[in-house]
């Protein structure tokens, strides 16, 4: 089986499926990290972006590296971010305060829903670049050098920015309290 660097090597060379193949093998994986990152529905939007980027840009591809992954990250992540740019600003939530006081629309939340929400928060506290390496490695499955590539950083600074997410989530008052097992 030919590595991505040699698909892409054949698809300079015009052999257009061979960059065929290369989108085959990380088709799934990068649709769901943009799902992840903003919805199904814009994840397709913003992956055939990425697609039609990863392409063009194809010539740029550091071919000593066999496999494409972590570039292609990197390419999606900057795609995320022109989407991010250009989305208009959210709807305000709607005005609920004609609704009965009596009446709660989730009467049983359950303890997953407030784990993730506090898990969110917490996420959210972290660092911009911190977030970033830590959901590409613990998300992604990509390693620390990947991540370092994808964000175009070196990988001791990827290894620096992961321990300190981490040091933070174990230090975040919201995982200190969901770890607390309750006295009986």
């Amino acid at each position: 089986m030919s590595s991505d660097a040699e698909l892409i090597g054949r698809s300079l060379r015009g052999d257009t499926d061979a960059f065929v193949e290369v989108i085959s093998r990380h088709e799934t994986a990068l649709g769901n990290y943009l799902a992840r990152r903003v919805g199904r529905q814009a994840a397709e939007d913003v992956l055939g972006d990425v697609w039609v980027a990863a392409y063009e840009s194809r010539a740029k591809y550091d071919r000593s590296y066999p496999e494409a992954r972590p570039w292609l990250y990197g390419v999606a992540l900057n795609r995320l971010r022109r989407h991010w740019r250009s989305a208009p600003a959210e709807e305000p939530a709607p005005d609920l305060s004609g609704v009965a006081s009596d009446w709660d629309p989730w009467p049983a939340v359950d303890a997953r829903v407030d784990t993730q929400a506090l898990l969110g928060r917490a996420l959210a506290r972290l660092k911009p670049e911190e977030r970033e390496v830590l959901g590409l490695v613990a998300w992604e499955d990509l390693t620390v050098a990947e991540a370092g590539r994808v964000l175009d950083i070196p990988a001791g600074t990827a290894r620096r920015l992961l321990h300190q997410a981490r040091k933070a989530l174990r230090e975040a008052p919201e995982v200190v309290a969901l770890l607390q097992v309750p006295t009986t």
